[in-house]
């Protein structure tokens, strides 16, 4: 099982959502599924504030009790491999995952030889990545057919989205070694003093 993990931002930069859908790589199908709302953050205002409750939250709280709610999640489904669409930013923003293995689905959705939808004359770097116009929509667009696409920027939906991008994609969990990001945190946080109180 793997999890694809989404966060949206207040405009201080503070996560005030995290959405999380879990796979498998046999199906890409949604296994399971949560979605955070932080407070206060949730009330700082954000790009994207008038999205938050177009799902129900599973947990409504403090980040602390959130993350310890997650990391719970995550081992019940055994997910020890984090997928996020431009994954360095989800991976900035979350210290508390950063012993998880993280991955990024945008290193093969805006690469050539790892998505064969893109055109044929399509301007990419000499890299092979797209030089403009591979976010999560257009990305979404291409592999889908559906140009009536939009991203909603609610992080439990933006969250399936990507998935199901992996599963248009089609590749096995082997090719993500090459979308793998080196993590300089090596903390479980299951196992901080901070952990501890909350579990108590």
């Amino acid at each position: 099982m793997f999890a694809v993990i989404d966060t949206e931002t207040t405009w201080r930069d503070e996560v005030m959502s995290i959405g999380i859908a879990v796979s498998d790589f046999d199906s890409f199908t949604l296994a399971d599924k949560r979605y955070y709302i932080f407070t206060p953050y949730k009330d700082h205002g954000g790009m994207y504030t008038d999205t938050l409750y177009v799902r129900t939250p599973n947990l409504e709280c403090s980040r602390a009790a959130a993350m310890k709610d997650l990391c719970d999640f995550l081992k019940s489904n055994d997910v020890t491999d984090i997928f996020a669409y431009n994954a360095i930013f989800d991976h900035r923003h979350l210290p508390e995952l950063q012993y998880l293995d993280w991955y990024d689905i945008m290193k093969l959705a805006a690469y050539r030889q790892y998505n064969p939808k893109i055109p044929y004359n399509a301007d990419c770097c000499g890299t092979g990545r797209l030089k403009s116009g591979y976010g999560v929509e257009s990305i979404y667009r291409m592999l889908s057919g559906n140009m009536r696409y939009s991203e909603l920027h609610n992080a439990l939906t933006d969250a399936v989205d990507e998935l199901e991008i992996m599963r248009m994609l089609k590749h096995e969990f082997t090719v993500y070694s090459n979308a793998k990001i080196t993590s300089t945190v090596t903390k479980d946080w299951t196992k901080s003093a901070e952990y501890d109180i909350i579990k108590k």
